[in-house]
């Protein structure tokens, strides 16, 4: 199992790229899978809590019953849009895909579970400095960290 610290401690700079992405906005969006196999695409909200990425559902939610029945899932963050003229401001965007551990009831705040996960890859995705050449890094637990550039 992969937990957010074993990435914080494999590639710090970039994983906290990754968490300031995530951590600027509340809401995020995750995809599940139906139980016919069609993606789900939910609103949610996830933190960074003692080195685990950790989520909820509220009860009875879809989301929470396509994780119980296949736990794989793709986090994305908040996306914005680059500034005209100060694209290379522009943060860029990030997307952290996985497995959820169910992990009990929420203890603090409303009714739901909580879930746990097992990280298989995170993706940032921005612009060079000059902001003329898209960048995609991606770290997978197996592979590291890895980069292209795309014109």
């Amino acid at each position: 199992m992969t937990a957010w610290r074993d990435v914080e401690a494999d590639v710090p700079e970039f994983a906290r790229r990754v968490q300031a992405l995530f951590d600027a906005h509340r809401h995020k969006t995750i995809a599940t899978i139906r139980a016919d196999g069609a993606p789900r695409i939910s609103g949610i909200e996830a933190e960074f809590e003692d080195g685990e990425l950790v989520f909820g559902s509220m009860p009875q939610a879809r989301k929470g019953a396509d994780l119980h029945r296949d736990p794989r899932f793709a986090l994305h963050s908040a996306t914005v849009d680059p500034v005209q003229g100060a694209e290379a401001d522009w943060p860029g965007e990030a997307k952290i895909s996985g497995r959820a551990i169910p992990a009990g009831p929420i203890k603090d705040g409303p009714a739901g579970e909580r879930f746990h996960t097992d990280i298989t890859e995170v993706v940032h995705t921005h612009l060079d400095d000059a902001a003329t050449v898209l960048v995609i890094e991606w770290w997978t637990p197996a592979h590291g960290l890895r980069r292209v550039e795309r014109e």
